[in-house]
C-alpha cells in the first residue's frame, strides 16, 4: 500500500457566475492523500461547454 498518493474525483456542483448566472457543471478536484486520509486539495477545475478548462476561483458556490 502506498503512503502518499494523488486522486482525481469529479462531481456535479451548482455554481454561480456573474456573466452566466446559475450554472450546474462537473467540477474535478485533485487531492493528495496520506494512508487514505485527504491532506490537501491541490487543484480544482471545471470544463466549459466549449471544452476550455477553467479554474474554479472565478465562480462561487451557489447557496
Amino acid at each position: 500500500m502506498k503512503l502518499l498518493y494523488i486522486k482525481r474525483k469529479t462531481k456535479t456542483e451548482k455554481r454561480y457566475s456573474i456573466k452566466m448566472g446559475e450554472l450546474t457543471t462537473k467540477v474535478t478536484s485533485i487531492k493528495r492523500y496520506f494512508i487514505g486520509l485527504p491532506i490537501k486539495t491541490m487543484h480544482k477545475y471545471r470544463e466549459t461547454y466549449y471544452g476550455k478548462i477553467i479554474n474554479c476561483d472565478d465562480c462561487n458556490l451557489f447557496i
